[in-house]
Order: structure tokens, then C-alpha cells, then sequence
């Protein structure tokens, strides 16, 4: 397992676990009950986006970035396709879980986005030229 998975799993471990004691502790009111299944979505999409840089950059290395950027903008839109799909089926501003839910989403894409970016700088090293 390559060593990005074994933390995006351990992060998306974490993630739960805090998840699972802040619903515990706060309800359902605070905490969305779909933010399980976005936490999934998240992982899957970061995933995802790894899966695809590594597949192009494994033919040709000088395309990391149109790789990487392409994956982002993939998350981005799978994200608000899927968000989309949310907000159509559950009704939209009527619905009074909507806005804990998007609360969740936003902080759980840019913790994932955050975490995609800890993982290309800490791997930066290797390629970096001595002096």
C-alpha cells in the first residue's frame, strides 16, 4: 500500500472518530447525519485524485501538474454534483439540517484539500536539487 493511502486512511480515521464524538456529544442538530457519508465521499474523491495523478505521472512525469490540477478540478465538480443532488432531493434552504450539512461538507472538502497539499509538500523533498 503505497504510503499516501496508508495516511489518507489514517486521516479519514480520525476525521471519523471526531465526527462520531462530536455527534455523540452534540446530536444530530449540530452534526448532520449525512456528514458520515460526505466523510466517505471526501476520502473517496482524495483517492481518487491520487489514483489519477499517479496513473499519468506513472507514463509521463512531466505531466504532474495537468494531472494534479485535472484531479482537483474532478474532486471540485464531483463534489458539487453530489452536493447538487443533495440539496435538489432534501429541498433545498426548507430543509432545516441544510445548513449543518453544508458546514460539514465545506470543512471536510478543505481539510481534505488541506491534507492533499500536506502530502505533495512533504513529498517535495526527493526532487528538491542540492546546492
Amino acid at each position: 500500500m503505497p504510503r499516501f493511502l496508508l495516511h489518507l486512511l489514517l486521516f479519514t480515521l480520525a476525521l471519523g472518530l471526531v465526527l462520531y464524538l462530536l455527534s455523540a456529544g452534540l446530536g444530530p442538530r449540530v452534526i448532520h447525519p449525512h456528514t458520515g457519508r460526505v466523510l466517505g465521499l471526501m476520502a473517496l474523491l482524495t483517492g481518487g485524485t491520487y489514483y489519477l495523478t499517479a496513473r499519468v505521472t506513472a507514463v509521463r512525469a512531466d505531466y504532474f501538474i495537468a494531472a494534479y490540477f485535472g484531479g482537483v478540478v474532478l474532486r471540485f465538480l464531483g463534489s458539487l454534483l453530489v452536493l447538487g443532488i443533495y440539496l435538489y432531493r432534501a429541498g433545498g434552504t426548507q430543509n432545516p439540517g441544510t445548513l449543518s450539512l453544508l458546514l460539514a461538507f465545506f470543512a471536510l472538502y478543505f481539510l481534505y484539500a488541506g491534507f492533499e497539499i500536506w502530502a505533495i509538500l512533504s513529498n517535495l523533498r526527493p526532487f528538491s536539487k542540492s546546492g
